[in-house]
């Protein structure tokens, strides 16, 4: 992947050594039967975007919201999923690296994703990681919220379509743009740098013309992402002396997660027309990622105390239900009060280092043909991607005793920790802890797909029918291994400066966390030796040189076929009073044959053991996909909209998986975890209803509601179960159908420029957007029936003050979604009779700032700054009073230069 890497910096190089001039157009986009998307020219300047945004909303078959590159290189957000954000209904959440990723719509994950019309993925995974497709590629991405039959199925949610650069979107002759940007990061306290180009030439031949584009770009970022946690709250009644009536957390802890990352991509296209009725073309991408980065543990085993000293409770009281354990879901009831404060005695505290080096490669080559002639439109894509996923994590973990922990539970929606006297600031005294802990996997994906789409136009209220059919091929193979030795001489027995290693293999933390020791930084061992002296660490260990066998539970070999025909007709009237209604009517079959072979852990009925056991599924699915739509003109400017549709969207291969991962525990103090499948999964299906009133009132200005309704069946969610192996009570994650749910809510959204105000106030704009997603699990006799979905924020909004006029152009947007829950916590400590408990999550806002200046026609300077407001990220554990963790999200500030050519 290195030497890839550098071949991109010499292409880049000499791409943008022979650019030359640009002659942009904002003209409309145009629909395209084959992918449901759009086919766009380039546009120059923040009005101009917004305005082919509306357009494309306005003039669609379905329900669609659309972003659209300002200029070449110059998405509206500096990430892909930033952007995405800012689409009525969309949320996202903040990667480990600090990236803005995973957009949901409307609450709900299930989204496909499509590049230029062609369903994409990352590694054996269903969706795809919007971070790995750099904004400076796109030319546009559209967000169809409803379905119709030419669409290709995959998301209950909806899917988003990603658009590349053609060089057909370009007048005759050479094009060309360069784009670079320095970044300054708050939290890791250095600067990070994006560089991209593209050219592009268009050129006749013969009574033709041809057309042929090359783009690349490059980023290397810096990240640190402080992370501070309690653990899952416990009876102190059945923990160390002290503590009786009040609960505190298992233990105390926090992390950095710190290191840099590299994104080298490169995507070019050709295009052929010899004639007005034929085109020919061929494009392919290349994307990777690079990352050597680390998570700096350092943590408190504060249930494994001599004693509790200073307890101070809080008011909130209740009956529980006890585990001799002191967790939830036991036989015993005790009164409990959650505590506030206390003072944890000759406790055991650790440093570990989780060392990470990750990497995805992937590639999408595509060929095909258009013909339109007459009443015939046809067209032929044929398609080969593959994704490559590696993960490789090595931890070693190392521990001391401190005399004192001072843990403050709720310190204003975080815990806050302090080791008295700063031991684990000193390198002396630590010992060896746990195991050597090793992550390892490899994935990847491949599939091979055909799509033929056709249209023929008639004269009448019915005026054209679409057809096509689709075939792909998908091959996934999964490999992991996780565990590792113990430590040696067994746990915290033997010195870390007893075995021989080198002077820097205990190194000072690479960051510090402002709620623990006062943000005194910590000694741990070093990320660069855990990864490149592994073998050394094993020999410590007792352990093997080399890489362990991967571990059969883990393991998973996939394939699917889908087969997909559809029909739909378009359907136009037109009234006396000036009124038209057109639409659409059809539907989509589909078939999908899956086999998948993994290992599951099987108990033996005469030993009670669990058995390492074979396991076969195929599974074949057939599913009708109706679609209507219609859309009322009540004057040119007004419009009315009315879609029903279904959807589905499959399992994920990890999800069907039947193996289980888990690890003996050594801490006796700390309940287990681990994770399995479920190779019973259905595929979720939703019916889809939207109705919208939209009024295009002037030049890139608009106002539009909405209400939508989902019903799902079959969703698919991840809970925790305590489950018992060998005598040890593990919690167990596992994806399960929950059966039933609705999804209901209103949007509105709204975008304008104040053309009437005088001089330079005429160039400022606005534009808002609101969404209300109620949801709620129906199933009777589920224990979530009446419960929200789990992710869905009930609000999320977004304000933006927009400007453009005299060569400068600005956004200020706020974007802010309202609290959500995460995975469902069973056995979670939680008052009697108080129902489901889930991790919640609070309220979070993020403030972005973009300014640019056109020093010339051809070159522009910005500055931008993102998450302005240092929003962070706030969970809890059922309660708001009993907080989990909270996470540092980057601050940035950056410079950029963008030149036209």
């Amino acid at each position: 992947m290195k030497t890839v890497s550098n071949i991109l910096r010499w292409s880049a190089a000499l791409a943008l050594g022979s650019t030359s001039a640009v002659h942009a157009q904002s003209e409309p986009a145009q629909s395209t039967a084959e992918t449901g998307a759009v086919e766009e020219v380039v546009v120059v300047g923040l009005r101009a975007s917004l305005e082919a945004a509306a357009e494309i909303k306005r003039s669609a078959d379905q329900v669609v919201d659309s972003i659209v590159a300002d200029d070449i290189g110059k998405f509206p957000d500096n990430t892909t999923a930033a952007a995405l954000q800012r689409v009525p209904g969309v949320q996202v959440t903040v990667n480990d690296n600090n990236e803005i990723a995973n957009p949901i719509i409307r609450g709900i994950p299930d989204i496909l994703t499509t590049l230029d019309g062609r369903e994409i993925f990352t590694g054996v995974g269903r969706g795809f990681a919007f971070q790995d497709l750099p904004a400076e590629a796109l030319a546009g991405a559209d967000v169809f919220k409803s379905n119709t039959a030419n669409l290709i199925e995959g998301g209950v949610a909806g899917v988003i379509n990603l658009r590349l650069h053609k060089p057909f979107d370009f007048e005759p002759g050479w094009s060309g743009a360069l784009n670079t940007r320095g970044i300054y990061g708050d939290n890791v306290d250095k600067f990070s740098g994006t560089i991209g180009g593209l050219i592009s030439n268009r050129w006749q031949a013969g009574d033709g013309e041809m057309g042929a584009l090359l783009n690349v770009s490059y980023s290397d970022i810096n990240f640190d992402r402080p992370v501070s946690f309690n653990c899952d709250p416990r009876s102190g009644t059945n923990g160390p002396p002290g503590a009786a009536g009040v609960i505190l957390p298992t233990c105390v802890g926090g992390l950095n997660q710190y290191g840099d990352y590299q994104r080298p991509q490169v995507n070019a296209a050709f295009q052929w027309r010899p004639t007005d009725a034929l085109e020919v073309y061929a494009d392919g991408i290349y994307t990777e990622y690079e990352s050597r980065w680390e998570s700096d543990f350092i943590f408190s085993d504060i249930f494994a105390a001599q004693n509790v000293t200073n307890v101070n409770a809080t008011d909130r009281c209740a009956a529980y239900d006890v585990t001799d354990a002191g967790f939830g879901g036991g036989d015993t009831r005790q009164d409990l009060c959650i505590g506030q404060s206390a003072r944890f005695n000759n406790v055991p505290v650790m440093t570990s280092t989780q060392a990470r080096d990750s990497g995805t490669d992937q590639y999408l080559f595509a060929t095909g043909l258009r013909w339109n002639s007459g009443a015939w439109h046809l067209d032929g894509d044929l398609s080969y991607q593959r994704s490559h996923t590696e993960n490789r994590i090595i931890i070693v973990d190392i521990g001391k005793q401190a005399s004192a922990v001072d843990v403050t539970i709720n310190a204003g929606k975080h815990g806050t920790t302090n080791m008295v006297g700063n031991p684990l600031g000193d390198a002396n005294g630590f010992l060896f802890a746990n195991s050597l802990f090793q992550d390892l996997n490899d994935a990847v994906g491949t599939q091979f797909a055909f799509a033929g789409n056709g249209a023929y136009d008639l004269d009448g209220w019915l005026s054209q029918l679409q057809f096509g059919v689709r075939y792909a091929d998908r091959d996934s193979e999964f490999r992991a291994f996780s565990g590792g030795p113990a430590a040696p001489g067994g746990n915290r027995a033997t010195l870390v400066s007893s075995v021989g290693l080198p002077d820097n293999f205990l190194v000072r933390s690479r960051s510090s966390i402002s709620y623990i020791n006062g943000g005194q930084r910590w000694m741990t061992p070093n990320r660069d030796f855990l990864l490149d002296q592994t073998d050394a660490l094993r020999a410590i260990y007792g352990a093997p040189a080399g890489d362990p066998a991967y571990t059969p539970t883990r393991n998973y070999d996939a394939n699917e076929k889908n087969y997909a025909a559809y029909l739909q007709g378009k359907y136009e009237f037109d009234f006396a009073n000036g009124m038209s209604l057109d639409g659409l009517l059809g539907g989509r079959l589909t078939r999908t044959d899956r086999e998948l072979s993994g290992t599951g852990l099987v108990t033996d009925e005469g030993t009670g053991e669990q058995v390492l056991t074979p396991v076969n599924s195929d599974v074949s699915d057939t599913d009708f996909l109706p679609n209507f739509s219609a859309r009322l003109r009540i004057t040119p400017d007004l419009q009315l909209r009315f879609t029903a549709a279904r959807t589905l969207a499959r399992p994920a291969f990890e999800d069907l998986n039947p193996g289980l991962t888990y690890e003996v525990p050594i801490n006796a103090n700390i309940r287990p975890n681990g994770f399995g499948g479920n190779s019973d999964l259905k595929p979720q299906q939703s019916d889809a209803v939207d109705l919208t009133l939209e009024y295009y009132f002037a030049r890139s200005s608009y106002v539009s509601a909405g209400l939508y309704y989902r019903d799902i069946k079959d969703r698919i969610i991840d809970a925790i179960e305590p489950e018992t192996i060998d005598g040890i009570t593990y919690n167990i994650t596992r994806p399960r159908n929950v059966g039933g749910a609705e999804l209901q809510g209103i949007e509105i959204a709204g975008q304008t420029f104040f053309d009437f105000l005088p001089g330079f106030w005429s160039g400022f704009g606005a534009m808002a957007n609101f969404t209300l997603a109620d949801s709620e699990v129906t199933t009777k006799g589920d224990p979530l029936e009446g419960r929200e979905l789990q992710g869905v924020s009930k609000y999320s909004y977004n304000l933006g003050l927009l400007y453009e006029q005299f060569g400068i152009t600005g956004r200020l947007i706020y974007t802010h979604r309202s609290e959500y829950t995460e995975t469902l916590l069973a056995g979670l400590l939680s008052p009697v009779g108080s129902g489901p408990q889930f991790n919640g999550v609070r309220d979070n806002g993020r403030l972005d700032l973009s300014l640019g200046y056109d020093v010339t026609d051809n070159v522009t300077v910005s500055v931008d700054g993102t998450n302005l407001t240092q929003a962070k990220y706030y969970s809890f554990f059922g309660t708001e009073a009993f907080p989990h963790d909270v996470r540092d999200d980057e601050r940035t500030f950056g410079v950029s230069l963008r030149a036209r050519f």
